[in-house]
């Protein structure tokens, strides 16, 4: 007996089926479709020599117990260690604005639920699992809903990364067997960012049908992509291996958010964008722009003068900053990064007067503020190491890293004291941005801290809602749909390198909008990569996401002044439209040119940047191709900053010297050509429907 359920919204099917009442299994999963019977059974596979007599089911959480040839969705253990190989029966299959699945061992005394909802305007759909038992167990590794990937894919994508070098793609092709990614660090992580692209055949930015998957959560996961021997395929997140320390009755997954394009790897991206900007980041002030940020880390690090800081405020409004952030050094005895983690209150020192002197000039000058904490972590040279050393998570003698260690966040009274020592600050002046840090990897992996990390978040979002809050990790450690669905903006990466940025960017808007992520024009020396960058390039890199600023403007030459000025203008007259444009990535035919284009949602009005990342092969500059355009219709297309031309660019190209008006189907299938110039340098063109 077959059983089927459908669910469809934003474009999108989802159709379980079950047959006689085993589990469920994707059966299809896509474009909005109608049939249900006909399609499940052209889809059972046949049965062939050296396999057994039917075909184990590739369900949403395949069970050892069931002769399954691949790993398992769970692994599970009685109190006392006793494996448990679950062997569960469909009880029922809710609908209403999604589909809930209840499936019970009897036996063992289990109740597993699945859940399902497409969302009809992202068309992103979000699956979790949850196991319950009566008696306590031990839950290994419980994966969220598993989906099959495309048959039709030679290889996939996923991401790997470090400090100062998230989010590099690395694609693997699909073979028999298993590839797995497992990020033990007990944070999201720079190495292992938890999500899989699945392009199909041909698939590129603009074209072609990808699945993609991003697991939401923030401690840890396991991603796996494997070939059965019979050469079906299933792809499973979950948090990672043996991070429940404890035994309990009840288990859930973070959400598992999947989507399925048929416009090539930007359907994918421009779902994720919308769903996190749209869904899941809650907003303090919604209808405010975004503003413009400094942050003062690279000109003074520990280093703090009031008098030196009121002098860079002044350069930073007068840039067109309109947030000031004071980074690490303002409490405790910190003067380097040796010492006073944990020890949330003002160095009077420093700042014998308090904050609010500073505060006060900078609210003076039109700016709000912001402040740096990193609050899951402790030095052993702090006054709270001295008073509560068991409050430290792992062994005394443990190897720190960048001379701290991490708290125990599962601890209630750790919590407590952090809230109270952040909520005195927020309460005690007036504060709108907290920078919130997190430097080192956990001494051993942990769901529980995660778990922690987000109760003191959310205790915080709702006594202070008016606070908006930035999660940074060494850069970009901890980014993932569970981190913002309680912050509003990440710090991508620790580089304020221009081109380490530019390639950064690119990849990140995967799944991340440009409302959340910031970006920062650097020193021109800068500290992480060494390399001279020309103001320019840095400034129009920072004007593709959240803008901000984090050198010493002081500085800055004259002609460096004018132009950050410029570009800071120029993006605060278009950061309305752009935060909440599609941000597509182009298909570029010169591999050393990375180029994208934002699309106003109304799609009258799109940017394009086109970085040069390196000296290309052939002479000439490649037209670049748009995307996404109404053909039909008729665009002004303006060389926002052709000023920046240089000396050999001897020849005539129109854009040089002058707007152009061309048809969507030309700037689609012909493109656009651009001058030569010299690699570190961004063309920046705007477009206007006419």
């Amino acid at each position: 007996m077959i059983r089927h359920w459908i669910l469809s919204a934003g474009g999108r099917s989802l159709i379980l089926a079950s047959i006689n009442d085993r589990l469920p299994f994707v059966a299809y999963w896509g474009a909005a479709i109608a049939d249900g019977d006909n399609l499940i059974e052209a889809g059972i596979a046949d049965v062939t020599g050296g396999m057994i007599d039917e075909n184990a089911d590739l369900s949403i959480c395949p069970e050892a117990s069931r002769t399954f040839p691949g790993q398992p969705g769970m692994s599970i253990a009685a109190h006392d260690g006793t494996p448990i190989r679950p062997r569960f029966t469909l009880t029922e299959v809710a609908q209403g604005n999604g589909l809930s699945v209840t499936a019970v061992d009897e036996a063992n005394d289990l109740t597993y639920v699945a859940d399902f909802c497409i969302d009809a305007e992202t068309s992103v759909l979000t699956a979790k699992a949850r196991l319950d038992s009566n008696t306590p167990i031990r839950v290994h590794y419980l994966s969220a809903p598993v989906f099959p990937a495309s048959h039709f894919a030679d290889d996939m994508i996923d991401f790997a990364g470090r400090w100062i070098g998230e989010f590099q793609q690395v694609r693997t092709p699909w073979a028999a067997g298993i590839h797995m990614r497992e990020n033990l660090t007990g944070r999201t992580g720079h190495e292992h960012f938890p999500a899989l692209i699945v392009p199909e055949r041909g698939a590129t930015n603009t074209a072609g049908s990808v699945q993609a998957f991003h697991y939401g959560w923030s401690g840890g996961h396991r991603m796996i992509a494997e070939e059965l021997p019979d050469g079906r395929r299933q792809i499973q997140f979950g948090r990672a291996a043996g991070t429940q320390l404890t035994a309990g009755t009840h288990f859930e997954t973070a959400p598992l958010y999947a989507v399925h394009s048929d416009q090539g790897l930007n359907g994918c991206a421009v779902a994720y964008q919308h769903h996190l900007r749209d869904r899941i980041v809650v907003w303090p002030h919604p209808d405010r722009p975004r503003p413009v940020h400094y942050n003062c880390w690279e000109a003074i690090y520990f280093d703090h003068k009031l008098n030196d800081l009121t002098a860079i405020a002044d350069r930073a409004a007068a840039l067109g900053a309109e947030r000031f952030v004071l980074d690490d050094g303002w409490f405790g005895r910190r003067d380097d990064d040796t010492s006073s983690l944990g020890d949330w209150e003002i160095d009077e020192r420093k700042y014998p007067d308090g904050l609010g002197p500073l505060i006060d000039y900078v609210h003076g000058l039109g700016m709000t503020f912001g402040i740096w904490f990193e609050p899951e972590m402790v030095n052993p040279d702090s006054d709270l190491y001295r008073a509560h050393p068991e409050w430290a998570l792992g062994a005394a003698d443990q190897v720190l890293g960048r001379q701290q260690m991490v708290l125990d966040m599962a601890n209630l009274q750790v919590r407590d004291y952090l809230y109270e020592r952040i909520s005195a600050v927020l309460s005690a002046y007036d504060i709108d941005y907290i920078k919130w840090d997190h430097n080192r990897v956990l001494p051993m992996p942990d769901a529980a801290q995660a778990l922690g990390y987000y109760d003191l978040l959310s205790r915080l979002r709702t006594d202070f809602p008016n606070t908006e809050i930035e999660s940074c990790s060494s850069g970009g450690g901890r980014i993932d749909f569970g981190a913002l669905s309680l912050t509003q903006r990440v710090w991508l990466s620790d580089s304020n390198d221009a081109l380490e940025r530019l390639r950064i960017q690119h990849n990140a808007a995967l799944f991340l909008p440009m409302a959340v992520t910031g970006s920062h024009v650097g020193p021109r020396h800068c500290h992480t990569s060494g390399r001279v960058i020309d103001i320019r390039m840095r400034a129009w890199v920072a004007a593709q996401r959240h803008m901000g600023f984090e050198m010493d403007p002081r500085e800055l030459t004259d002609d460096e002044t004018a132009v950050l000025r410029d570009v800071t203008a120029w993006w605060k007259s278009n950061r309305d439209w752009m935060k909440t444009a599609d941000i597509l990535r182009l298909d570029s035919a010169d591999p050393s040119v990375i180029a994208e284009q934002q699309l106003s949602a109304d799609g009258d009005q799109f940017v394009v940047f086109a970085g040069l990342a390196d000296t290309s092969r052939q002479i000439l500059p490649r037209p670049i191709r748009l995307t996404r355009l109404d053909p039909s219709a008729t665009y002004r297309i303006t060389l926002v900053n052709r000023d920046d031309t240089v000396g050999l660019s001897r020849g005539n190209p129109a854009l040089k010297t002058r707007d152009l008006t061309l048809s969507g189907q030309a700037l689609m299938a012909r493109g656009i050509t651009l001058p030569w110039s010299f690699p570190l340098h961004m063309w920046v063109i705007k477009g206007q429907r006419l």
